[in-house]
Formats: structure tokens, C-alpha cells, sequence
């Protein structure tokens, strides 16, 4: 099943049949809940399912029959289709999706308001409408709960819900009682134009055997025709009960998949309508149908913060947990035109699962895997004005980049920007990128690795990490940029805060051997360690700011310090390390690995103090030295400013990941 729009817009929104999103077509999970999988396997499409198959007229119309027009997201041209009832006397449920109140291409206040007044039911239908069952509960309810608090509080009556993707299950069931509604529509559970559906029965009844899931038929897409719509109707009316058919666009020219045109609504609404006359049918609103007074409103619980610095920020980052083969806090996405398919397969690079996404009938857009787009139980919480560093490991046959989603407002998500683009790789390859500072007004991010071409990628072990506020002598085009932000995002750098509020980083300042103590523990994590009661170092007290970070160092072998009369020993803090200095230091860090030197500098003969770890630091890329005609040279005993020092330990990273 292929995505159909050829370009990004923020107009686009997903749906429960063939998904895509209010922000660049993501898509967001399930299909038709009985016969799609969740996360985009192979779908079983039967023979003539588009051939517009019809039912028998019935033979005698039954009066107990009860028609619900329903519809989804809260799409500005369902006000079409509103105009056309209100002149036929008809009334229906709009289920709202809140994030998108006031957005493009949505309803505003306004409109949700005048649709009320005329005697339609205001439903619920999350805040930023993800798959619920791949949530955390905290996130689902925190969907749940809140999209009905934000419409009681326009002041509307709400009792009914709709599931995004008709994705749900008993604990998500619970979860929308547990929130004050009275009801929840699923789809794919009641017979439709698709033969493969003509088993289920005709309608639900009424009451419904469970309210938390009515039965209702497939929704409503550009495939269905008057006779189709009619014929739900007439089917029903054999046997009586309730059929609720479900709306996305009501137009001409936009998403092909779900949209009828308006004509085609007004001709079966018009019918539909001398049927209410003749008495064969009732119109109702769900809330109508169910009953039931209108419960308090249950605030969701309240979003986490935002994880410490240095902290990965993405949930599920290596795919580990899923929720009926979906990686939990995850969910498929994309836009354009092409057959994207899921799939979870191992092992991965690090663990048991990656996942693997294989596009074909490739046009136009993309696919990717990304944190849900929710409200910060699974995508990360954003500052703006922070950068942030992402990573992830990849094997693909295309080229792939990082694709990045920010949300604004409730709950509105929108295309952000992409990494430049990286090659194909037959094994496991990391990716890193630093994106820009983050918009005014974001304040959430999602992003992944897409694929725009027939291919397959497999992705796994995701990281993401605040860099902080830019630090405001470090511009975008400082020659090493990316190294100090990696710096800072990792939590090796605080920088220097300064009194109107901004922070300094101070690269040309030269390191000292204290800052960079505190550099090292840091990069190896902040590891557990416990400071010894009496300083091993004269020039060192136990009250010293880095006392802990410079006695772990020394714990380690990684400095010795100077020696001193009477076996004593000194530290130097205060003293700027040297780039001899910085070579031993990191080759200690890296556990003093075998080596034979290769690599000399003009500067740098074989009997120098540390030409082993100077050599050892060059053969492995982690410094270059400086050209001079007839060789390169080292420069040992040039002190080492601190944009150097981000490079070194980035380049040692990029080299020896840390574990």
C-alpha cells in the first residue's frame, strides 16, 4: 500500500487508513485495525476489494436502524460537508484532534463553536494523535485525558472518543473510561464495500456489547461511491442497529486516499436525508446513540522533564521493548509517493532488535522510523535555542539522512529541517549530526534516518543529547563548531555563564591540567568514585573544586603529577597542559595500547619523552600537526587552547567510541 502526496505540507494529517501527518506526511502506524498490521507488514488486499461490490437491497426496512456520520481530525474542509447537513437537517460527531485547533488546513475555535451550535457532538480524538498502543500508559492517558480537557474547556460536551489508527487494545480501552469518556469508535469491525469484511455484521448494535470499541466499517476514501455509502445503509436495515461511517477530507484535490468530493457527499447526504423522512432511518450524533451524562474532566499526568545533560534523551533507543512487534515510543513515518514496509529483525547492532524498512514503488518522498509524535512521553521535550546531537547506527543500500519534526503550540508538529545527505553502507555505520539552534516556540523534536529511493535500511541504537544554549562566541561557522557542541552536549563542558545570561566558551584560552581532569572523568562518564580523605597531591586540598575529578585521574594512572622533595608529589592545576602532555593523557586514557611507532614529526624525535604517545595519537587520526615544507610538525610544548582539546576528545571518540 503506497502513500500517495508528492511533496511535504503541513497540511497533511494522518489517518486511520493509509496514515500520514499533519507535518510532512508522517505516517503514523496502523491501517484498518482488523485486517492491516500495526507496523507495516504486508497487508492482505483481496481481489476486487476496489471493484465497488455492493449489497442486496433489503427486502423490508427495519425503523431501529440509527445512522452516525463521524468525522475525523478536525480537517477545515469537513466544513463543507457541515453546511450541507445543516441545510438537510442532519447532525453528525467531529471528532477533534486539539493539537490542530487554529492550525493551516484545520478547524479554528471559531468553527468548532458554530459546529456545536448547529447541533453537532465535539468528540475527542487525542492531542497529537498517535498510535496509543505503542505509547508508554503515562503518554497514551496523557492523549487521552487531555484532548478532552482542552475541548470541556472551550466548553463543549464531550463523551465520545475516536482511536487514532483505530489502534487500541484493554489497557488503552481503560484508559479512555479512565478519562471521563462514555465511548470509543474503532473501524474494520462492522461489514463494508471490501469483500474481505463480508463475515462481520451489518452494524453494531445498540446499546453496543462494549462501548469502549463500536463497531463501525472501514472509513470512507476516494475509492467509495454513492452506492457504496448506500448500501451500508440498506445492509443495516435487514437487521437493524447502528452504522457509523467515517469522513476525513470532504474535497476536490487534496489527499487522494481518504477524501471524498463534496458533490458525492451532498448527493448521499440528500439521500440519506429522505430516508430520515420516510421514517427507514435515524441520524444521530454518538452521543445520541449512547447516552450517559457527561463525566469531570481527568487532567493527563504532567510530562516529564527533560533528562539531565549528558543524558541520552531518546526512550527505546535500541528497540529493545515492543508492544505487539511496534518498538515502543516509535513509529513509522513518511510522505510522497512510495511503499514503505516495516519490520523488526536481529540481531541488531548492540542488542537483539533493529528495525528494517524496505521502500519500494518508489516516486517521490521518503520513509523513516522516528520517536512518536506526541507530547513528551516518548519524543524528546526541546529548548529553543538549543542545538542538539543525534546519532544513530545504519546498514542501507540508498543514501539516508537525518529527517527532524519540531512541535509547536499543543501539540502541532511540523517539519523542522535534514542532515546533509550520507552514503550508503553494507555494515554497521554511526551517523552523527548537530542540528541548528532550535526555532522560538518549539518544544518538542522527533527525528530519524530516511530513505528516498527503492532500498532498504536498518537502523538501531538511537541517541540524542542537549548541546545548551549556543555558546555565544562559538558561531555556527568556528572551525571546530561541531567539536565544542559535542563537547557540551555529551556534558564533558558547562562553558563559562556570563551576567547578561548568555555562556562563553572561551576557545582560544589555554586548558588547564584541573579543567582538563575534570574534561576526562567526564568523558568517561562521571564514573563512581570515591575521593581519598587525604590529597595525594601537595597542591591539591581536599576543598579544591576538582579535587574528586584530578584524584580519579590519578587513581587511574592517567597523570602521575611531579615529583617532590620527601616522596611527595604535586599537581599543577592551575597550569596549562601541554600538547605532549594532552598526548600522554589521552593515550593513558585509552588504556596505553601496544604500539609501534610509525609516525614522526620534525619536532618530535625517537627519544623524546613521549614520542610513543604523540606517534600513537597521529597514526590513529587524532591530530594532524602542521605542515612544514619537508614533513609535518608537532609542536609539543605549545599549550593547548580549549577548542583544540574538543577536537582531540572528539576525534578520540569518533576513533574509540566510549562504551
Amino acid at each position: 500500500m503506497s502513500t500517495t502526496n508528492d511533496q511535504r505540507a503541513a497540511t497533511e494529517s494522518p489517518h486511520e487508513g493509509r496514515a500520514r501527518s499533519n507535518a510532512d506526511g508522517i505516517l503514523l502506524g496502523k491501517h484498518f485495525r482488523k485486517r492491516w498490521t500495526a507496523f507495516g507488514s504486508t497487508a492482505l488486499i483481496v481481489a476486487g476489494l476496489l471493484a465497488g461490490v455492493g449489497f442486496a437491497a433489503p427486502a423490508h426496512a427495519a425503523p431501529t436502524t440509527v445512522v452516525s456520520l463521524t468525522f475525523d481530525d478536525g480537517n477545515a474542509d469537513q466544513l463543507t460537508a457541515e453546511a450541507t447537513m445543516k441545510n438537510l437537517g442532519l447532525v453528525g460527531t467531529f471528532f477533534i484532534t486539539t493539537g490542530w485547533i487554529d492550525q493551516p488546513t484545520y478547524l479554528t475555535t471559531a468553527n468548532l463553536q458554530q459546529i456545536a451550535a448547529d447541533g453537532n457532538e465535539i468528540g475527542g480524538h487525542t492531542v497529537t494523535h498517535p498510535d496509543l498502543v505503542s505509547l508508554t500508559p503515562a503518554e497514551s492517558t496523557r492523549q487521552i485525558c487531555n484532548g478532552r480537557v482542552a475541548l470541556m474547556n472551550m466548553g463543549f460536551k464531550v463523551t465520545s472518543f475516536a482511536y487514532p489508527f483505530a489502534s487500541e487494545n484493554p489497557a488503552t480501552e481503560a484508559l479512555v473510561k479512565g478519562c471521563g469518556f462514555n465511548s470509543a469508535r474503532g473501524l474494520g469491525d462492522a461489514a463494508s464495500k471490501d469483500p474481505a469484511s463480508a463475515t462481520l455484521p451489518a452494524a453494531d448494535t445498540i446499546p453496543p456489547a462494549n462501548p469502549y470499541v463500536t463497531a463501525a466499517p472501514d472509513e470512507v476514501d476516494s475509492t467509495w461511491t454513492l452506492q457504496n455509502l448506500q448500501d451500508q445503509v440498506t445492509h443495516a436495515q435487514t437487521t437493524g442497529g447502528w452504522v457509523q461511517l467515517t469522513f476525513h477530507h470532504v474535497a476536490v484535490g487534496t489527499d487522494p486516499t481518504l477524501t471524498i468530493a463534496p458533490t458525492l457527499f451532498n448527493q448521499f447526504a440528500t439521500w440519506l436525508a429522505q430516508q430520515k423522512a420516510a421514517g427507514t432511518v435515524a441520524v444521530k450524533t454518538v452521543d445520541q446513540v449512547i447516552g450517559g451524562t457527561q463525566q469531570p474532566a481527568v487532567p493527563g499526568p504532567a510530562v516529564p522533564p527533560p533528562p539531565p545533560p549528558g543524558t541520552n534523551m531518546i526512550q527505546n533507543p535500541g528497540l529493545e521493548t515492543l508492544v505487539n512487534t511496534i518498538p515502543q515510543c516509535w513509529a513509522a513515518g513518511g510522505y510522497g509517493t512510495n511503499t514503505p514496509a516495516f519490520s523488526i529483525v536481529t540481531p541488531g547492532h548492540a542488542g537483539t532488535n533493529a528495525e528494517q524498512l524496505t521502500v519500494t514503488g518508489w516516486v517521490s518522498g521518503d520513509a523513516k522510523l522516528l520517536p512518536a509524535l506526541d507530547l513528551g512521553g516518548c519524543s524528546p521535550t526541546g529548548t529553543p535555542g538549543h542545538t542538539y546531537q543525534l546519532k544513530a547506527w545504519y546498514k542501507s543500500t540508498a543514501d539516508t539522512q537525518f529527517e527532524v519534526y519540531y512541535r509547536v503550540g499543543n501539540g502541532f508538529w511540523t517539519y523542522w529541517t535534514a542532515s546533509p545527505l550520507v552514503l550508503p553502507a553494507a555494515n554497521w555505520t554511526q551517523i552523527t549530526w548537530i542540528t541548528p539552534p532550535l526555532p522560538a516556540g518549539a518544544s518538542g523534536i522527533s527525528w530519524g534516518l530516511n530513505i528516498q529511493a527503492n532500498g532498504t535500511i536498518t537502523t538501531d541504537d538511537y541517541e540524542m543529547y542537549d548541546n545548551g544554549t549556543s555558546f555565544a562566541d562559538i558561531p555556527a561557522s568556528y572551525p571546530f563548531y561541531n567539536e565544542i557542541t559535542w563537547l557540551a552536549a555529551n556534558g564533558i563542558t558547562t562553558g563559562f555563564p556570563q551576567p547578561n545570561g548568555t555562556t562563553l566558551f572561551q576557545p582560544l584560552q589555554s586548558i588547564s591540567r584541573e579543567a582538563m581532569a575534570a574534561f576526562i572523568y567526564r568523558y568517561k562518564g562521571s564514573p563512581a568514585f570515591t575521593a581519598p580523605a587525604a590529597s595525594p597531591f601537595t597542591d591539591v586540598p581536599t576543598t579544591d573544586q576538582f579535587y574528586k575529578e584530578i584524584t580519579w585521574l590519578a587513581s587511574t594512572g592517567i597523570t602521575t603529577g611531579y615529583p617532590g622533595p620527601n616522596n611527595t608529589r604535586s599537581f599543577h592545576p592551575l597550569d596549562s597542559v601541554n600538547r605532549d602532555a594532552m598526548a600522554a593523557f589521552l593515550y593513558r586514557l585509552s588504556g596505553s595500547p601496544a604500539v609501534t611507532p610509525t609516525v614522526t614529526f620534525l619536532d618530535v624525535p625517537s627519544t623524546y619523552p613521549f614520542y610513543r604517545e604523540i606517534s600513537w595519537l597521529a597514526a590513529n587520526g587524532i591530530t594532524t600537526g602542521w605542515a612544514v615544507p619537508g614533513g609535518a610538525i608537532f609542536q609539543p610544548l605549545q599549550p593547548v587552547h580549549r577548542d583544540a582539546t574538543a577536537a582531540f576528545l572528539f576525534r578520540l571518540n569518533a576513533k574509540f567510541p566510549r562504551v
